[in-house]
């Protein structure tokens, strides 16, 4: 078994800030060999990007709170549970995963009051807090959640389905993000993610326009040298200054 040294808020504090973070989706390892991905990942991923589906808000069901107990016990690094989730059941869906192991929970905008109430309560039960936008809604949606949470995901295509190209409006809603947090005083504590549509060609466009963090597919995954694809991804610079 391999403890975890820091959890939680403690976790996601502890993150690189001066380059771009490599953040893996497990969607997107060999399910069948999970514990070998964990293992030749374990050196250069920042953090585990778990999604949870309930085949409502999007389409499909996707991992369970049995799964991200496994993971936790097979990495060092911290958990990412993204839900894509309704409301009616997001602040339960909060609890059950961050018993699991995750140590930062993601609840989506459009899960309005409920989700407030849920990265408040992820907070209250020792994990970090996150929220996302869809691609289609307004960026400035996140506004009430940026007091509580320490990351900000946009989707770059449509919600739940792979493979999808990046969307023309992805980086100028980064852009618009990204002025949201100065606004409010909070841009040296929220990490901004790009999720979605995220290719060779497209990272380095991602990062340019603020991402700190993307959520790499099979472009880690699918890369036999780990190592090298690494090097390239935090070698990347932002023009945001």
């Amino acid at each position: 078994m391999t403890s975890t040294p820091l959890s939680g808020p403690a976790a996601i504090a502890a993150l690189p800030r001066d380059r771009l973070l490599g953040e893996f989706s497990l969607w997107s390892a060999d399910l069948a060999n999970m514990e070998a991905d964990l293992k030749r990942i374990e050196a250069h991923v920042d953090l585990h990007h778990i999604d949870v589906a309930d085949a409502r808000f999007t389409p499909g069901f996707l991992f369970f709170p049995d799964f991200v107990a496994r993971i936790a016990k097979l990495t060092a690094k911290p958990i990412h549970v993204h839900l894509m989730v309704e409301a009616e059941i997001v602040e339960e869906q909060t609890q059950q995963f961050i018993e699991a192991g995750a140590d930062l929970i993601s609840v989506h905008a459009e899960n309005g009051e409920a989700g407030l109430r849920a990265v408040k309560l992820a907070r209250e039960l020792g994990a970090e807090a996150g929220v996302v936008l869809r691609l289609e809604t307004p960026v400035a949606e996140v506004t009430p959640f940026l007091a509580h949470t320490a990351l900000v995901t946009l989707l770059g295509t449509p919600i739940g389905v792979k493979g999808q190209s990046l969307s023309e409006k992805a980086c100028d809603r980064l852009i618009e993000a990204r002025a949201l947090l100065k606004q409010a005083g909070r841009e040296q504590d929220i990490i901004l993610a790009a999720d979605g549509g995220i290719r060779e060609q497209t990272v380095p466009l991602l990062r340019r326009a603020g991402a700190d963090t993307v959520v790499l597919g099979s472009l880690a995954f699918g890369d036999s040298d780990l190592a090298t694809r690494m090097a390239w991804l935090h070698a990347l610079e932002t023009d945001i200054r």
